[in-house]
């Protein structure tokens, strides 16, 4: 099915048909004192648009479902009995890689020793281009991808348009990524490069040792978690389930289960255009959700290797399509909003 069939309206002329095609109103309000761009559907939040300095790279944070609930892990921002509390630069929706001109972009954060800064690199929110609201609302965005002590690799131009369609809330997220003054590499790293952090119950159940914070930020160790409410399970477009999507190529992967008694899913897709497609899937049990186009070798145990390149003034475009869906759709209807 072509795009331009899920986007037409009916015809019919009756009056209750065209109510019931009707888009909902999204409207993007700028708060810069509050350091985050908000997206509201219908008067209600959404996801924003973050960057404080503290998670060293802008990220959509929450992600909420149309039944009002967050799919996104809380913490750093929020405390929350029973979530797991590692990996602090997992935040949100982001995008940024392991390893660019020998700097680690992926795992920056306000936990990393002073001593050691020098060795990361952080994404850093320039300014807000333009926004516009409708029955689609788009944010345009810039940043630099920048050392620690402010030398500029690339410019970042990052484009979110969210819509819904048919009750499915889309975000389409376009960015071109542009070498400043000169050859920028993207050395062959898992750690990449589109990645979410998804809540407690979209995890996939399993056994051992993992940290969990209690109702007040407190750190617990568990050797055997609770998996009550743990609901998570990995679809893949190559039909391929669970923690075995971990290293494989794929066209989308669907990442569902439910949350307060909604049935949700949050499928990223992958588009033909981007460098390293089909990308290969950095998902993990532990509510990491990635798609990393540029880390091939260790996915393919050293039979791929990429480390994609940029020369001074030239750009690359990484487009995704992220759909939020209030059930557990089929593959058929995961294809149904397949941008390729």
């Amino acid at each position: 099915m072509t795009l331009a069939l899920l986007f037409a309206c009916t015809s019919s002329g009756n009056q209750g048909a065209q109510e019931e095609t009707q888009k909902p109103k999204i409207e993007i309000i700028d708060k810069p004192s509050e350091e985050k761009v908000e997206v509201l559907i219908e008067g209600k939040l959404f996801t924003s648009y973050i960057y404080p300095q503290n998670i060293k790279k802008p990220a959509l944070w929450p992600l909420i479902s149309q039944g009002g609930n967050e799919l996104t892990r809380q913490f750093p921002f929020k405390k929350k009995e029973g979530e797991r509390v590692d990996h602090p630069h997992h935040v949100g929706l982001w995008l940024n890689y392991g390893d660019v001109n020998g700097l680690d972009f992926w795992n920056n954060s306000d936990s990393i020793d002073s001593e050691k800064m020098s060795e990361y690199g952080m994404v850093k929110h320039a300014k807000v281009l333009s926004t516009e609201n409708g029955d689609e609302a788009v944010l345009k965005v810039q940043s630099d991808w920048v050392s620690m002590d402010g030398k500029k690799l690339l410019n970042d131009e990052t484009t979110f348009t969210f819509k819904v369609v048919d009750g499915v809330r889309i975000i389409d997220r376009k960015t071109v990524l542009t070498a400043v003054g000169e050859k920028v590499t993207f050395t062959d790293n898992k750690e990449g490069m589109l990645g979410v952090r998804m809540a407690r119950e979209l995890e996939l159940p399993q056994e051992g040792k993992i940290e969990l914070s209690d109702a007040k930020g407190n750190i617990t160790v568990v050797e055997n978690p609770d998996n009550t409410g743990v609901t998570g399970n990995y679809l893949s477009s190559e039909g391929i389930s669970g923690g075995d999507v971990w290293g494989t190529r794929a066209d989308w992967m669907k990442l569902s289960g439910k949350i307060n008694g909604e049935s949700v899913a949050l499928v990223i897709y992958d588009t033909k255009n981007n460098p390293g497609y089909p990308t290969y899937w950095h998902a993990r049990g532990y509510g990491l959700f990635a798609a990393n186009p540029l880390g091939q070798k260790i996915f393919s145990e050293g039979k791929e290797e990429l480390n994609f390149a940029l020369e001074a003034g030239a750009s690359a475009t990484f487009y995704h399509r992220i759909g939020i869906f209030s059930e557990d759709p089929s593959p058929e209807k995961i294809e149904m909003y397949n941008p390729n």
